[in-house]
C-alpha cells in the first residue's frame, strides 16, 4: 500500500518514517511536515493510507481530513487521547497515541491491510449460464445446463440438447469449448465434448450416456477419470 506520513514533529516524523519501512506491506511515498505539503502529494498521485499527526500548526489533522473529498485510509496517530471519538467519527482506520510501540503500530497497520484488500478484491465474474450462436440464419440462444453433447462433424458441430433437439452450427470445438465451464464439460475425444453430469458409467475405453455410447480416448482417459475422482483406483 502507498502510504503518506504527516507530522510536524521532525523526530515524530522520522521515527514513523522508519517505523513504515519495517512493514513490508508499505511503500512510504512521502514524509510531510505540515498538512498543505500532505495535500501537493495528494493531488499528484495516488496514495491509499496515510498516517496522520492531530495537533499541526495551520490546519490541524482533523480539519486536514475533513477536507478531503477523496479520502485515503488514514491511521491518526497523536499525544491525546480526546480526540479518539472525532477521529472515528471520520471513520479513520485506527488511533494511535504516542509514544507507540512497534507491535501496536504494526497491528494498525495489519487492520489497514485487511480493509485495503476487502475493499479492492472484485467478486469473481459470475461465468454467464448461456451463449450465443448463429445458426439458421440468425442467433440462438444455447443455455448451458441443457447441453447433453456436442459432435464435432468437420467444419460443423452437433449439439444435442436434454429435450432430445439436436441443433447444428457452424464452429470448431475448440471454440465452443472455450465457452463451457470446465468442471462442468469434458472433451473424451477429439469429436466429443460431454455433460459430466450427463454420464451415467465409463467402461474401458467407452463413456456412457444413458444408453449412448461414445469412445473414450486414451489421451484423456487419464484427466477424466481424476476429474470424477477416480484416478489411480483399482
Amino acid at each position: 500500500m502507498k502510504c503518506v506520513a504527516i507530522d510536524d514533529e521532525p523526530l515524530a516524523l522520522a521515527l514513523l518514517a522508519d517505523n513504515i519501512r519495517q512493514v513490508p506491506s508499505l511503500q512510504l511515498v512521502a514524509s510531510c511536515g505540515n498538512a498543505m505539503e500532505a495535500l501537493t502529494v495528494l493531488n499528484q498521485q495516488e496514495v491509499d493510507l496515510i498516517f496522520l499527526d492531530i495537533q499541526m500548526p495551520g490546519l490541524t489533522g482533523l480539519q486536514f481530513l475533513q477536507s478531503l473529498s477523496i479520502r485515503p485510509m488514514v491511521i491518526l496517530i497523536t499525544a491525546y487521547e480526546k480526540y479518539a471519538l472525532e477521529g472515528f467519527n471520520l471513520d479513520v482506520i485506527d488511533y494511535l497515541v504516542k509514544p507507540v510501540p512497534f507491535e501496536r503500530f504494526l497491528k494498525a497497520c495489519n487492520k489497514a491491510l485487511d480493509f485495503f484488500r476487502l475493499k479492492n478484491s472484485a467478486p469473481p465474474a459470475e461465468q454467464p449460464d448461456y451463449f450465443f450462436v448463429n445458426a439458421e440464419y440468425g442467433l440462438i440462444k444455447i443455455v448451458i445446463s441443457e447441453i447433453v453433447l456436442i459432435e464435432g462433424l468437420k467444419d460443423y458441430l452437433k449439439i444435442h440438447l436434454a429435450d432430445g433437439k439436436n441443433l447444428v452450427i457452424r464452429m470448431s470445438l475448440k471454440s465452443i469449448e472455450e465457452k463451457l465451464p470446465p468442471n462442468k464439460f469434458f472433451r473424451i475425444h477429439k469429436s466429443y465434448i460431454v455433460s459430466i453430469s450427463h454420464i451415467t458409467s465409463i467402461r474401458k475405453s467407452s463413456v456412457f450416456l444413458g444408453e449412448r455410447e461414445l469412445p473414450l480416448s486414451d489421451h484423456y482417459k487419464e484427466d477424466l477419470l481424476n476429474m470424477i475422482g477416480q484416478g489411480n483406483k483399482g
